[in-house]
């Protein structure tokens, strides 16, 4: 099912709006999230971080747009979808249609769009997980970076370069060439007793599942937690790595070039993170 603006359609019922200021200019952002049991995890910073990313974008924001609003829009839209506790939801916003460069109109739109879940808690990914550089081309850095928006040509570049190697995804570089994330997920490097994540400013996004990873590992008391540049080099020196995002989790990382990692630590965090986002066994 799909909320568009208030109505909840098919997907045969909803037909493409070529004037879409989204497709026509990347003048769009969206929000995905893990709902479970009709609750949105981590909700307040998911509302907190769409209105500030709205603001920095000049979108006008209604003032009906508060937390209870999305909620309830959430909920509308699965209302009647059974079988399943979980959902994955993105929430589309765009500035409406007019003008070029120079927008004309005020007004934004947007659509709900949910997509069941096979596990409710998070759980940690015994696969194996292959990544590599990808360097044809640079992460940018800067606050526009940090922002869900829909143009995303780098990351798809990404996936399409894994697909075609048989990665399981990329690691990508700003023009510095310091590691910044990856394809769908903020990167965590592990070296003993010490973790470090990338810093905002070297283009990363601010995802929500680093800022929940963040929280935990600040009341950690056997690790050490830095926002620091990660160079090339230090991913051969690690002993683990990985990514995280609110709809896997955490996503250990098994080898990058010829190293191999543990997933201690992915492990222990998972349960922790479970925890911290008050999901239980009989949440599944």
């Amino acid at each position: 099912m799909i909320n568009f603006n208030g109505t909840i359609l098919t997907q045969d019922q909803m037909s493409p709006d070529l004037y879409n200021r989204g497709l026509h200019y990347g003048d769009a952002l969206f929000e995905t999230m893990k709902v479970v049991g009709r609750r949105i995890l981590f909700a307040e910073a998911h509302y907190m971080r769409l209105m500030a990313s709205m603001r920095l974008m000049r979108m006008e924001i209604p003032m009906h747009w508060t937390p209870e609003f999305f909620q309830s829009e959430v909920n509308k839209t699965l209302k009647g979808q059974s079988g399943a506790n979980a959902f994955r939801v993105k929430i589309l916003v765009w500035r409406d249609w007019g003008g070029r460069y120079r927008p004309t109109s005020e007004g934004v739109s947007y659509s709900i769009f949910t997509e069941p879940l096979n596990d409710s808690l998070y759980s940690l990914n015994e696969s194996s997980y292959v990544v590599d550089l990808y360097k044809d081309h640079y992460v940018n850095t800067g606050m526009l970076q940090q922002l869900k928006t829909n143009n995303k040509l780098i990351h798809v570049l990404a996936g399409v370069y894994a697909q075609e190697n048989d990665y399981q995804s990329c690691l990508l570089l700003n023009h510095n060439k310091q590691v910044v994330e990856g394809i769908s997920g903020n990167l965590f490097l592990v070296d003993k007793y010490k973790i470090k994540t990338p810093p905002l400013a070297d283009g990363c996004l601010k995802g929500i599942m680093r800022g929940v990873m963040m929280e935990i590992l600040a009341k950690h008391p056997d690790y050490v937690l830095t926002e620091e540049s990660i160079s090339p080099f230090e991913l051969q020196k690690a002993d683990e790595l990985f990514f995280t995002n609110v709809i896997s989790g955490i996503q250990p990382i098994t080898q990058y070039r010829k190293k191999q990692y543990t997933r201690k630590i992915s492990s222990e965090l998972t349960q922790k993170l479970n925890d911290y986002a008050g999901l239980s066994a009989k949440s599944s």
